[in-house]
């Protein structure tokens, strides 16, 4: 490339949806991830995305365990 031909755009960066957002953070939960998805995710995934994700996906585990103990505790 010639020093005085401007450089192209870079492609758009295309926007991930939510099933995409929710299994990176499952993921990230579970502590394994292939890096050709963690790529993947790192061009599509904003940050402020995960960082929701994350808290409702924590959110929704710590109601899962709360449910779980009284069903254990009312059964004993």
């Amino acid at each position: 490339m010639a020093a005085n031909e401007p450089h192209p755009d870079p492609p758009p960066r295309r926007s991930a949806g939510p099933l995409q957002i929710a299994r990176a953070v499952f993921w990230g939960f579970f502590g394994v991830r292939k890096q050709r998805g963690l790529e993947q995710d790192v061009t599509t995934i904003k940050p402020q995305h995960i960082v929701i994700a994350g808290v409702i996906g924590a959110a929704l585990f710590v109601l899962l365990l709360i449910l779980i103990v009284r069903l254990i505790v009312a059964n004993a």
